[in-house]
């Protein structure tokens, strides 16, 4: 996948094209990217995502704090995983004063060439979100591309959202965010020191830097976590309290991951850590003494074996 961070960079080539934030890159994004990549193959043509750094809400909107699902680098991975040829991050600060007119000429029209643009029928754009899918369409004709809308994908009931999955994820429905994204959420960050205590009185832990994105209700949770990247990075199982630490009286917020199988590692504060959460074990509680907090870490461990174990079995069954 091409990854291109300026208009002015774009070749000549025709384009089919979606446009959106794409956070989480979940089911619905999917829908309509594998809906772009099959018409640009069936017409010779590329299969173009555009899309915006930083999110507009963060512009739009600087005193409410949106934590986004996937960064830009995870969102840019998740991408393209899709197989879509290009994504085109486009500068929003920039952009959100472009007319919608402004926006599909230069971008859509002179940049990428489009010949068809794929988008939910909910999409605005232009500035002020002033524009809609009606007036894309209108807009299309004159410059020469057609327009395809799609109805949200519904699941449990109602559409997929990156704002529902938000909330899911914040309210600790670690599962309900996996089905609606259509794969495991994963923060992606790298280490932080630790305090000593894992040391001391639990399992080998790794503690994630600060990060201020968005992380699940706190918790302790079911979790992999890799340690670096290609052919040489390390895959454990674990257990992860995302929480404040109640029982040695710290109140600050530190996601900490008790490993299974623990083996020596070299770590950097750059190390890349991927963090996925697989399934919710409980809330936070404060112990007596952490006497008490390892005989529960224990348990959690036990509760969490059960459940890579019930995994397994199921993945040998289906491949069976």
């Amino acid at each position: 996948m091409q990854i291109l961070h300026n208009a002015d960079e774009l070749t000549s080539a025709p384009s089919v094209v979606t446009v959106g934030n794409f956070d989480g890159v979940h089911r619905g994004h999917r829908m309509i990217l594998a809906s772009v990549i099959e018409r640009a193959r069936a017409l010779g043509v590329r299969s173009v995502a555009v899309t915006f750094d930083p999110h507009p809400a963060h512009v739009l909107f600087p005193d409410r704090h949106l934590p986004l699902i996937t960064p830009l680098p995870h969102k840019l991975a998740l991408l393209a995983e899709t197989g879509i040829d290009l994504v085109l991050v486009l500068p929003f600060h920039e952009l959100h004063l472009w007319t919608a007119t402004q926006f599909a000429g230069r971008i859509l029209h002179n940049g990428l060439h489009a010949v068809e643009v794929h988008e939910g029928e909910t999409f605005r754009f232009g500035h002020g979100a002033s524009a809609n899918l009606s007036d894309l369409t209108r807009i299309g004709r004159d410059l020469g591309f057609s327009v395809h809308a799609y109805k949200p994908l519904i699941a449990r009931g109602a559409p997929i959202s990156s704002s529902r999955i938000r909330s899911l994820i914040a309210t600790g429905d670690i599962s309900e965010a996996r089905a609606l994204l259509g794969h495991t959420f994963s923060i992606v960050s790298t280490p932080a020191s630790g305090r000593g205590f894992g040391t001391l009185y639990t399992v080998p832990t790794i503690n994630l830097a600060p990060y201020t994105e968005l992380v699940p209700a706190n918790g302790v949770y079911v979790t992999t976590l890799k340690v670096g990247e290609g052919p040489s990075a390390h895959l454990f199982r674990g257990v992860t309290n995302a929480g404040n630490r109640p029982t040695f009286g710290v109140d600050s917020f530190a996601i900490e991951t008790h490993l299974f199988n623990f083996e020596p590692l070299t770590l950097t504060q750059s190390t890349p850590l991927e963090l996925a959460f697989l399934h919710r074990l409980r809330d936070e509680q404060r112990f007596d003494s952490p006497e008490s907090l390892r005989a529960q870490i224990s348990r959690d461990i036990a509760h969490a074996n059960r459940f890579f174990a019930l995994c397994d079995l199921l993945t040998s069954t289906a491949g069976s």
